[in-house]
């Protein structure tokens, strides 16, 4: 049996419950996949324990369930995939193409971000130290659907980035790769806050021969101080028995006209009625949007 033509996924972190911006997110993704026939995939990245909030996992399922989100396919954990990310590791470090780093954050402070390279030909052993990749000095850039050309220089505006952290844990950036190569992922469709993570992912994408997915950024929900409406507002779970007017407000979010007959449909309705007429034009180009201003 072929693959569709179209693997999309949705991928929380269970560093909290689903709030409204993550729900804008799901629905922008699910949407996608169906709009085309296509499949949609649930990934947990549950890369972080230390920052993982008992019960979140088991929350977010939920809520997708009651807000009609079925996936296709089984849950894939990456905390079930350390071996395959421990191998893409080592396979870097011995091509030369990663090195160890033993830099402290008090030592990096003042570079703004950007990595200095003190550890690149330092020798470095691997253990108890950082793994970071050495990046080339060219700029990579993509055309996103929402919001249109992005460009960063890897080498002036990130430097070489970790893979793995000193504490023995994975990177969300080589993760991320990893997973959407092997899972076929052909459209990532995810907030803006992570429009400029993408020059890294396609210049691993790149190294590791991996093809480009489609990418899509829907403008993040911000609340009124200007922050990112986020777990670590400690945001409340989404309510069930708010699913359709929460549907419909997403569906405001990301620009979507809903016919006054359906504001009070049940959410198997919204969601058909939203495969048939997902218009990712109509998504607010735009990076942040401020909750107050949805109806």
């Amino acid at each position: 049996m072929n693959a569709p033509a179209y693997i999309g996924r949705f991928a929380p972190t269970p560093s909290g419950y689903l709030h409204f911006g993550s729900l804008v997110a799901a629905l922008a993704a699910y949407l996608d996949a169906r709009a085309v026939g296509g499949h949609w995939l649930l990934r947990m990245e549950d890369l972080d324990p230390p920052r993982e909030v008992p019960g979140a996992q088991d929350a977010i399922l939920r809520t997708l369930e009651s807000y009609g989100l079925h996936w296709d396919g089984p849950l894939v954990r990456q905390s079930e995939r350390h071996p395959e990310y421990q191998a893409l590791v080592e396979r870097l470090l011995e091509q030369g193409l990663a090195y160890a780093c033993t830099c402290s954050r008090k030592q990096l402070e003042g570079y703004g971000g950007v990595y200095p390279g003190f550890c690149r030909d330092a020798g470095h052993a691997p253990r108890d130290a950082a793994i970071r990749l050495r990046v080339p000095q060219l700029s990579y850039g993509f055309v996103d659907r929402v919001q249109g050309e992005y460009h960063q220089h890897l080498g002036r505006e990130v430097g070489d980035f970790i893979i793995r952290r000193r504490d023995g844990l994975y990177a969300y950036q080589l993760a991320v790769v990893l997973d959407d190569a092997w899972q076929g992922v052909t459209d990532v469709v995810r907030g803006a806050d992570l429009l400029d993570s993408t020059p890294r992912q396609l210049y691993l994408q790149q190294l590791l021969g991996y093809p480009q997915p489609r990418y899509l950024h829907v403008p993040l929900i911000i609340q009124p101080d200007g922050h990112k409406l986020g777990k670590s507002y400690r945001s409340p779970p989404l309510p069930a028995d708010q699913a359709a007017p929460l549907l419909v407000r997403a569906l405001h979010a990301l620009g979507q006209r809903v016919p006054a007959e359906l504001e009070q449909a049940r959410p198997s309705e919204l969601l058909a009625w939203a495969s048939r007429h997902w218009d990712a034009a109509r998504i607010p180009r735009r990076r942040t949007l401020a909750e107050a201003q949805l109806r």
